[in-house]
């Protein structure tokens, strides 16, 4: 069993009440780490209390990481009551697919908006920069720490219909890179993870000939579970990934774009 080195750490995993972000707070808090969860909503007494019975202590936070100041409020408490924060990760996200211009029947029938654009961009990217910059300086002082974000092979690769959301997903690359050249010093790493198509909510929602085709995209022929990344960042905070800086680890059941 690998030893993680995480019982008692300090962890905020933003986006954290649904998904990928309740299964990576969950998988945190089974290693006795204690959890703040941001989001903007699903904050509820029962997220404290599974997030206990994994066997780690819990804070919930209504924090919207657009916001600088909301987010600066919210890295201020964690301080406050725990000390410092050890692990961030950069789970938000949201979508708003359109194509950057649907044609048809010889005119333009559709156009991704600037408001689906700029919501994207602001939570997707503008979120990752905030809670970061908010959170480093913690870091720095306690002589290290881990930040985690969240891309997607959609970002390494792009999609139909998602201009706005491969393009956040490709900046939250190059902004671990460059973060892993500028934190490195001070004992901070920094990673990505990178999942394909995962069962969360949003692909439920579609419809099922939709799922067939992403299975069919995904060599080992199934969905990934919001479990099989929290163990992703669980493993890339843990000491056992203490050399592991600056990557960005796909986690997409060996996805093969265009097949």
């Amino acid at each position: 069993m690998i030893e993680t080195g995480l019982d008692g750490k300090v962890v905020v995993v933003t986006g954290g009440a649904a998904g990928i972000g309740r299964a990576t707070a969950l998988r945190f808090a089974a290693e006795g780490a204690r959890v703040a969860i941001w989001d903007v909503s699903g904050l509820e007494d029962e997220l404290a209390h599974a997030v206990e019975v994994a066997g780690g202590e819990a804070m919930l936070q209504r924090v919207d990481v657009t916001r600088a100041e909301e987010v600066g409020e919210a890295v201020a408490a964690v301080v406050e009551r725990w000390g410092g924060i050890d692990v961030l990760v950069n789970n938000a996200g949201i979508v708003r697919d359109a194509q950057l211009v649907k044609w048809k029947d010889g005119g333009v029938a559709a156009t991704l908006s600037e408001e689906a654009w700029d919501a994207v961009v602001g939570v997707n990217l503008k979120g990752v920069f905030l809670c970061t910059r908010a959170v480093v300086p913690h870091m720095i002082e306690a002589g290290g720490g881990v930040v985690l974000n969240a891309s997607s092979v959609v970002g390494l690769y792009g999609n139909f219909g998602q201009t706005n959301y491969a393009a956040t997903k490709a900046g939250v690359v190059n902004m671990t890179s460059t973060w892993a050249r500028e934190l490195g010093r001070y004992g901070i790493r920094v990673a990505a993870v990178a999942p394909g198509f995962i069962a969360t909510e949003i692909l439920r929602s579609m419809p099922q000939k939709v799922l067939d085709s992403m299975v069919g995209h995904t060599p080992l022929g199934r969905m990934g579970q919001p479990e099989d990344i929290a163990e992703a960042y669980l493993w890339l905070a843990s000491d056992a990934a203490s050399f592991v800086h600056g990557t960005v680890l796909s986690v997409d059941g060996g996805l093969v774009p265009g097949t």
